[in-house]
Order: C-alpha cells, then sequence, then structure tokens
C-alpha cells in the first residue's frame, strides 16, 4: 500500500463554488452546507487542533454540539490533554471533512467554556451509559481496559438513578476568526472562499451592536 500512495487519485466533480453562492455571514453558508451534509455518517464530526505550552500541536475528532451566534459549540473533560491546551491558548482550529461531497471547512478561533447551567442542560440530555463514561474515563491518561471497566462499574453502583454533571467535564464554544470554504473541482482547480474578520478578532457576543462584516477573498487552490 505504502508504494501506492503516490498514484491514488480521484477526480473531483465539476460542481464548484461560485461568488453569488456566497453568505454575508459565514455561519449562514455553514449552515445550508451542513444541511447537504446529513446524509454523509457523522456530518457533525469535525477536527479540533490545539496547541501546548511549548508549541506542540495536536489533532483529535469531536462532535460539533451546537451553533449559534457565538460559534461553535462542543463538549469535553476539561482535564483531558484537548481541555489543559486550550485552557493555556484558547487559539485553536477546527476542520470539517465531507469528503463524499468533495468539500472541507476550516475554521480559526478562539474558544471559551460554556457557562455551568449550559453544560448542565447538554449533560442531562445525553444516554444515561454516556454521562457514565464521563465520570469513569479519567480522558487522556493511561489506563488499562480493566480498570476503565472497573471505574465504569464503579459509577454505576455509585448512580444508580440521576448522573450528575462531574466538575472536570465542561464545554467550549469556538468564536470563529476565520472560514474557508473548500469545494473540489476538476484538474485541482478547487474553488476556496475565506472569510476574515476585518479586526482579525473572534465576537464571541453578538449581544450589542452588530459585529464588524467579514472580509472575503478567493484563494488559490
Amino acid at each position: 500500500m505504502r508504494d501506492e500512495l503516490a498514484r491514488l487519485r480521484e477526480e473531483y466533480a465539476d460542481a464548484g463554488l461560485a461568488e453569488n453562492d456566497l453568505t454575508a455571514d459565514p455561519l449562514d453558508l455553514f449552515d445550508r452546507w451542513l444541511e447537504q451534509a446529513r446524509a454523509v455518517r457523522e456530518p457533525n464530526a469535525m477536527v479540533l487542533s490545539t496547541v501546548s505550552a511549548d508549541g506542540r500541536p495536536s489533532s483529535r475528532t469531536v462532535l460539533l454540539k451546537g451553533l449559534d451566534e457565538r460559534g461553535f459549540v462542543f463538549f469535553t473533560n476539561l482535564g483531558s490533554r484537548k481541555g489543559r491546551e486550550l485552557a493555556a491558548t484558547p487559539a485553536c482550529a477546527l476542520l470539517f471533512g465531507w469528503y463524499a461531497l468533495e468539500r472541507q471547512v476550516r475554521v480559526e478561533g478562539t474558544a471559551s467554556e460554556l457557562p455551568r447551567d449550559e453544560v448542565a442542560a447538554y449533560f442531562g440530555s445525553r444516554p444515561r451509559g454516556s454521562q457514565l463514561g464521563a465520570w469513569a474515563s479519567p480522558q487522556s491518561e493511561p489506563i488499562t481496559a480493566e480498570e476503565l471497566a472497573a471505574r465504569y462499574a464503579a459509577a454505576e453502583a455509585r448512580m444508580p438513578a440521576e448522573v450528575p454533571v462531574p466538575e472536570f467535564w465542561g464545554g467550549y464554544v469556538v468564536a470563529p476568526e476565520v472560514v474557508e470554504f473548500w469545494q473540489g473541482r476538476r484538474n485541482r482547480m478547487h474553488d476556496r472562499w475565506c472569510y476574515r474578520r476585518p479586526d482579525g478578532t473572534p465576537s464571541a457576543d453578538r449581544s450589542g451592536p452588530p459585529p464588524e462584516s467579514w472580509t472575503v477573498t478567493r484563494l488559490a487552490p
């Protein structure tokens, strides 16, 4: 297989993303693309990239669980590697890879923790097994399968009815500063449109004055 990598190639269709397909706010276009991606397995899966205190990047797949005027919402163990890195360096990146549709969306922004009432509301909507799993898993820490199973069984026995939200479990909203839409085209002449806030900073709170308009630039493939 390694010898074949250089020969692997797939020709993209000529669907395209024209300028008149764009919206004033990138989240509106993202909404449209997300709806069209519903036929793809896990359409809300996104790659989250963070950086450590010494500048080492790391990536993993998480699930988008909310999208509103603040940005992109996901939940996680706050003590996990991503949680620790976001606490130290909130700048991060997201990647939605809808390869079956020959599309990608890249997001660069800043993460901030969600209010605890919002975290509790979402945690309460999760299946009981997922709730117990949040208590059982010391996410990102070394553990054996036996230890993990024992921790889950202990949590199940300790909380036979309602499962409270752990203090170490929370959520983030990523306020976008840059959003790029990528649409595959024939001959690798892909369409790339990049939305950027004029001042380069996110607007996580739109309850006040309207945010500055986005600048949109076409990028070479």
